[in-house]
C-alpha cells in the first residue's frame, strides 16, 4: 500500500491511498464467507457455495463492494498511522478507482489537529479582585444563618411583607381550570419571589379566609409561558420571628459557644470562599491571555458540530427542565436570535481553542495523570452530578469516557502550570500567591474553565478509532 498526504488547510488534509489487489485477499475471503451465510442456492449446502457460483448468481460487484467496505477502515487506519496524523472525527472517503484483480485507489479527507506553537507565557500578567471581608459581609452571613432559624406563629391580622402565608391556588387559561393548575396548602413567604409574578401584591392585605384574583404568566407546567387568571386564597397568616443575636443563638446555630466565635468563623469561611473565587478568576484571566498569544485555527466541521451540540443541550435539556423554549428564553434574556448565535459561536470557538492549546501544553510538558489525581477528580465530578462515586465511575466506564476524564485532569494541570508562571496581582497591587492547596482546590474548576466541549470531546474519542 502506498499513501500520500496533501494539506488542504491548517486543519484539514487529503490522504491518497493506492492498494495492490492482493492486499484485499483477506477481505475478499471474508466477503465470500459472509455472503455464503446469507444466501441459498439450490444444490449446495448453506455456507458451501463455491465462489464462482456466487459470482455468477449474485455478481462479482456485490462481492467487491462487501470486501472494500470491510477493508477500508483498516486501510485508512494504516495510512493515518503511517503519516502520523492526529485526526479529528470521521473521514470523507471517495473510491477513485477499483480494478478487479489490479488495484484499489481511494482518497480520504479528514480534519486534523492544527500544529500549535506554545510561546513563552511567563510574561503573562493579570489582575484579580482583592480578598477583602468587611464587617457588613459578616453581618449579612450571620443574618442569613439567623433567617434559617426563624420561627413562625399564626396571627389574626392582614398579611404583610415577610409573613409566611398558607395559600390555595387555582389557575385558569381561557376560562378553563388547568389539570395541573390547582394546589392547596402551599407555604409562601411574602417578598421571596419564589412563586408567580404578582402574587405578593395579591396576598398583601388579606386575612385568613380572604382571596384575590390576579393575572400572571405561568413559569412551568402544561401551560408554561401562557397568561393565566390565578385565584389565591389565604388560609393562614403567620409572622416570622427571628432569634436574638446572642451567645444562645450561636450555641443553637453552630458548634461555637459565643456569638463572637461564630462571627470569627464566618469571617474565615468568607475569606476562604473569596480566595477560591480569586483563584478561579486568576485561571480564567490567565487563560484568556494565553489564548491571545497563540494562533489557533479551528476546523470548520468541528466548530459546526460544537455549535449544534451546545444549542441542542440548551434547548432539549436545560430549557426543557425549566419549561421554556428558545424563543421564550431569548425574550427573557433580551437577546435576538442573531446575538444568541454570535455568542454561541464565540463560546464554541473559545472552548475548542482552549482544548487544543492545553492539550498541546500537556504534550510539550509531558504532564501525566496518576491514579490518585484521577480518583480525586472523579469524586468531585460525582459530587457535582449528584451521583455516588461508584455510580459515576460505573457510568464513565460504560460510556468509554475514562480517557476524557484523564484529559480534563491533564488540562487542569496544564492551566495550573501557566498560572504558576504568570504574575497575578490583586486590585490593591499586591502579588497573589496561589499556593498548591489553592491550585488543588481550583483544578476541578479548570475542567469548566477549559471548556471541555462535547463535540471536541467526541472528536477526540473518535480519533484513535479512525
Amino acid at each position: 500500500m502506498k499513501s500520500a498526504v496533501e494539506t488542504l488547510n491548517p486543519t484539514r488534509v487529503r490522504l491518497t491511498v493506492e492498494v495492490p489487489f492482493e492486499e484485499l485477499k483477506d477481505s475478499l475471503d471474508a466477503a465470500y464467507k459472509k455472503i455464503n451465510q446469507q444466501v441459498t442456492v439450490k444444490g449446495f449446502r448453506k455456507g458451501k457455495i463455491p465462489a464462482r457460483v456466487i459470482d455468477q448468481r449474485f455478481g462479482r460487484g456485490a462481492v467487491l463492494e462487501e470486501a472494500v467496505n470491510d477493508a477500508l477502515p483498516k486501510l485508512y487506519t494504516e495510512a493515518v498511522n503511517e503519516a502520523e496524523l492526529n485526526v479529528l472525527g470521521q473521514p470523507e472517503v471517495d473510491i477513485t478507482e477499483l480494478k478487479d484483480g489490479e488495484t484499489l485507489n481511494f482518497t480520504a479527507e479528514v480534519d486534523v489537529r492544527p500544529t500549535i506553537e506554545i510561546p513563552d507565557f511567563s510574561g503573562i500578567e493579570v489582575e484579580v479582585d482583592a480578598v477583602e471581608v468587611t464587617d457588613e459581609d459578616i453581618d449579612k452571613a450571620v443574618e442569613q444563618l439567623r433567617e434559617r432559624f426563624a420561627s413562625t406563629s399564626p396571627v389574626e391580622r392582614a398579611a404583610e411583607d415577610g409573613d409566611v402565608v398558607t395559600i390555595d391556588l387555582q389557575a385558569k387559561v381561557d376560562g378553563e381550570v388547568l389539570e395541573d393548575g390547582v394546589a392547596e396548602g402551599v407555604s409562601y413567604t411574602i417578598g421571596s419571589g419564589e412563586l408567580l409574578d404578582g402574587i405578593d401584591d395579591a396576598v398583601k392585605g388579606l386575612e385568613a379566609g380572604a382571596e384575590a384574583t390576579f393575572t400572571s404568566e405561568l413559569k412551568g407546567g402544561s401551560a408554561a409561558g401562557k397568561e393565566a387568571e390565578v385565584t389565591v386564597k389565604v388560609t393562614q397568616v403567620a409572622a416570622r420571628e427571628l432569634p436574638e443575636l446572642d451567645d444562645e443563638f450561636a450555641q443553637l446555630a453552630s458548634e461555637f459557644d459565643t456569638l463572637e466565635e461564630l462571627r470569627a468563623d464566618s469571617r474565615k469561611r468568607l475569606e476562604n470562599m473569596k480566595q477560591y473565587d480569586q483563584a478561579t478568576q486568576a485561571q480564567e484571566r490567565v487563560l484568556e491571555k494565553l489564548l491571545e498569544l497563540v494562533e489557533v485555527p479551528v476546523p470548520e466541521k468541528l466548530l459546526e458540530d460544537e455549535i449544534n451540540t451546545r444549542k441542542h443541550n440548551l434547548e432539549h435539556h436545560q430549557l426543557g427542565q425549566m419549561g421554556l423554549d428558545l424563543e421564550k428564553y431569548l425574550e427573557i434574556q433580551g437577546k435576538t436570535v442573531e446575538e444568541f448565535d454570535a455568542e454561541t459561536k464565540e463560546a464554541a470557538v473559545k472552548g475548542i481553542k482552549t482544548q487544543f492549546v492545553l492539550d498541546e501544553l500537556v504534550a510539550k510538558e509531558k504532564l501525566n495523570v496518576n491514579q490518585e489525581e484521577l480518583t480525586e477528580h472523579l469524586m468531585r465530578r460525582a459530587a457535582s452530578s449528584g451521583m455516588s462515586p461508584d455510580q459515576f465511575a460505573q457510568a464513565v466506564v460504560q460510556n468509554n469516557q475514562v480517557q476524557l476524564l484523564v484529559g480534563e485532569v491533564a488540562r487542569g494541570k496544564a492551566l495550573a502550570l501557566v498560572v504558576e508562571a504568570s504574575t497575578v496581582k490583586d486590585t490593591n497591587g499586591e502579588l497573589v500567591d496561589l499556593d498548591d492547596e489553592d491550585e488543588d482546590e481550583t483544578t476541578e474548576g479548570s475542567a469548566e474553565t477549559t471548556e471541555e466541549t462535547p463535540a471536541a470531546a467526541e472528536a477526540e474519542e473518535k480519533a484513535p478509532e479512525a
